[in-house]
């Protein structure tokens, strides 16, 4: 008995985003990645354009916190940091590496010159 038989393929692709697009990457405590680890794959991959925070004093579970330098010119860095501690933080489990996009929108008002 001659039994025919069919293939089916499914694929799906988009565009590579590596983390050097995002604006922040949260480093949970024990994560694979460890603090100098993805330091150093930043710092070869987008020379200059992270910059690293430790944490340790602020959250117990969060070990670093790297930003967007371009980000920085906005925002201070101690208002962020108190952002992600009251609304991201929390959120993010033991050896995790979380990307955070935020949107930054600066509206001034009755300026006069």
């Amino acid at each position: 008995m001659n039994a025919s038989k069919t293939y089916g393929i499914d694929i799906s692709f988009e565009e590579l985003k590596l983390p050097l697009f995002h604006d922040v990457l949260v480093l949970a405590k024990n994560a694979v990645q460890g603090k100098l680890g993805l330091g150093r794959s930043l710092d070869l991959l987008a020379p200059g354009v992270f910059q690293s925070i430790d944490t340790e004093v602020e959250s117990e579970r969060i070990e670093a916190v790297f930003i967007n330098r371009k980000l920085l010119t906005k925002i201070p860095v101690e208002h962020l940091m108190r952002v992600l501690q009251r609304h991201v933080f929390e959120y993010v489990g033991e050896g995790e590496l979380i990307q955070v996009d935020m949107k930054v929108r600066i509206s001034m008002h009755n300026i006069n010159e």
